[in-house]
């Protein structure tokens, strides 16, 4: 227990501007420490900035550049704050955010008949200590990016004037880290991935949909977490990308702006449309034995030949497109993690993913509701 030793004052910033607190102060002569149990009761404990300072910051960060977060803060709010508290305070919250989403899991039953899931990579700029001994696709065989990998979940009842089947507005939600999607036979868990996709694909009923879809690139790692996590679930290659090998086939062959190659590709490409799965892999055959991009992508349609039935799928009123993952890559990430001169620390980088994820999938308000019943909730 520590001893009453008067009274201290404490400057914060507040949405009405600065304002300064005399504080019961109490010390332990044991641990030679000493503590405000106002602060913690406020909200404050740890920071100089109010808990609505702090949510306008973590809600600003999460969207735009500290620095322009700052510049936001004083033009819009009045309230001035320094680009590097708000780098501490966005990515002290967004650490928040993160250790809620892997503890936090409320189940929902599924929003639509169909639910559609998607997983993806994209790479972020780190700093030169984060990538010391990693390998990487440089020409010197290093690496200036480290991994995101991110899911997502959304609906698609809606049809566009052809019957294509389109994104329900406001039914997309994003969940995303740097970690690894890859385990071993003799791991006892799952891969801090696979344990991610599993608690949004609850939290979004996923896993309970009468009829679920999983979509990716083709990425091996993308099926074998499918086939691990939802067996039954429906697995669809997205088909611009089964279409891109096609096409990047073609020009290995006959060069890029070829005639013959855009007359080939076109054919194969309709084929892929049509469900002639035979005809494309008898015309990738022809130049495989010769061609190092005919090979590999006769490899991938091979292995992915129940995931292109395209027919099929489009007979089904099923999703084909991973456009919405793509969008998910660049909107949750890109936009704000993929800037002219930024580079990363793996910790800071996973804040402020956690922080804009929570934001755009309209989870930031009840993350505050618990964060604030904690904090009152907790013993002064």
């Amino acid at each position: 227990m520590g001893r009453y030793a008067g009274r201290r004052p404490k400057t914060f910033a507040t949405v009405l501007g600065e304002m300064t607190l005399l504080r019961a102060y109490y010390h332990c002569d044991d641990c030679e420490g000493g503590f405000c149990p106002r602060d913690r009761a406020l909200g404050m404990e740890g920071t100089s900035l109010s808990p609505a300072v702090t949510r306008m910051v973590g809600l600003s960060a999460a969207m735009v550049s500290f620095q322009e977060s700052a510049e936001l803060m004083d033009r819009l709010a009045g309230v001035p704050v320094e680009a590097k508290q708000v780098e501490r305070t966005a990515e002290a919250l967004g650490r928040e955010i993160a250790q809620d989403e892997r503890t936090v899991v409320e189940p929902s039953p599924p929003s639509a008949p169909t639910m559609y899931l998607g997983m993806d990579g994209t790479g972020v700029p780190m700093r030169a200590s984060e990538l010391v001994g990693r390998q990487g696709k440089q020409p010197d065989g290093s690496s200036k990016t480290r991994e995101v990998k991110l899911v997502t979940v959304w609906t698609a009842e809606g049809r566009d004037n052809e019957g294509t089947p389109v994104r329900d507005p406001g039914s997309v939600t994003y969940s995303a880290a740097i970690e690894s999607a890859a385990s071993r036979d003799t791991d006892e868990a799952p891969s801090d991935f696979a344990q991610r996709v599993d608690r949004e694909a609850r939290r979004r009923g996923f896993d309970q949909a009468p009829r679920r879809v999983v979509l990716g690139d083709g990425a091996p790692w993308i099926w074998n977490l499918a086939d691990e996590q939802f067996p039954g679930a429906i697995q669809v290659v997205d088909l611009f990308h089964a279409k891109g090998h096609l096409w990047d086939v073609a020009k290995a062959i006959y060069g890029a702006g070829s005639d013959l190659g855009e007359q080939w590709a076109k054919q194969r490409r309709d084929e892929l449309d049509e469900g002639k799965i035979d005809a494309v892999l008898a015309a990738l055959r022809v130049h495989a034995e010769h061609n190092d991009e005919a090979r590999k992508c006769l490899d991938y349609v091979t292995r992915n030949q129940n995931r292109i039935r395209y027919p099929q799928f489009r007979e089904q009123g099923v999703c084909t497109s991973t456009g919405v993952v793509e969008a998910g890559c660049k909107v949750a990430i890109g936009t704000r993690l993929k800037r002219t001169g930024m580079h990363w620390t793996v910790a800071g980088a996973d804040a402020i993913i956690a922080l804009r994820c929570c934001k755009l999938s309209g989870r930031f308000e009840d993350f505050w509701e618990r964060r604030s019943a904690a904090a009152t909730a907790r013993p002064a």
